[in-house]
């Protein structure tokens, strides 16, 4: 196996990050610092920064997630996601976020590498979402989403609309390559509209279907 790949695997960092580690020659193989493009055979002894390394088979789930749950370790008082999960899956790291206050797909991994192609903004992974609006979305507030864009304190923001059934504004359908904090929260609500709902049914490849909430499977 390759050394970079080991390193993601054993830590969970992304193939960069490891190659940046071999790089800084904080990687040694058998007491030896690692070269970009070494390879570790089975009975090598593998230590980054001086600890040593063992890896683990990645392993990758699909947790519905409900309202109400916070994704992160700590809840600071609130419930989290690791709370629906057995403590053998403890380890693995959420992929991108969900509110407290949303619902739906979310992936969690020890896989670093596929962590990274999943959220480096360069991959421009599409994200669905459904959302229903507290009032009906107006056509010229449509158009400036869709269309336009509009400007957030972080950069401009703009999302795919479509309606999740005919003749109603208040349910959409929302998609985004982008995943800022709380973005299309913010989007609407710059243009007066508080989300009521806000469910997440795809990421990448990534699709929940019909999977019940609070439950997970293996991917």
């Amino acid at each position: 196996m390759r050394i970079n790949k080991f390193v993601a695997q054993a830590t969970g960092l992304s193939r960069r990050a490891a190659d940046q580690a071999v790089a800084a020659q904080r990687v040694t193989i058998n007491g030896v610092a690692a070269e970009m493009g070494s390879s570790v055979a089975d009975t090598d002894t593998v230590n980054l920064d001086g600890q040593p390394l063992v890896t683990t088979q990645t392993r990758t789930i699909l947790l519905h997630k409900p309202v109400g749950f916070v994704v992160s370790r700590d809840g600071q008082g609130s419930r989290t996601v690791y709370d629906l999960l057995p403590t053998d899956l403890h380890d693995l790291k959420p992929v991108g976020r969900l509110d407290k206050d949303s619902s739906g797909l979310l992936l969690l991994t020890n896989d670093g590498d596929l962590a990274n192609r999943l959220t480096h903004p360069s991959r421009q992974k599409r994200k669905v979402y459904e959302v229903t609006l507290d009032t009906p979305l107006q056509p010229l507030h449509r158009q400036m989403i869709a269309e336009h864009g509009l400007q957030l304190e972080d950069g401009p923001s703009k999302l795919g609309l479509e309606r999740q059934h005919d003749g109603d504004d208040t349910a959409w359908i929302v998609a985004m390559h982008e995943g800022r904090n709380r973005q299309i929260r913010r989007t609407f609500a710059a243009l007066g509209y508080t989300v009521t709902r806000l469910h997440r049914t795809q990421f990448g490849e990534y699709r929940l279907d019909q999977q019940k909430t609070g439950t997970f499977r293996h991917l």
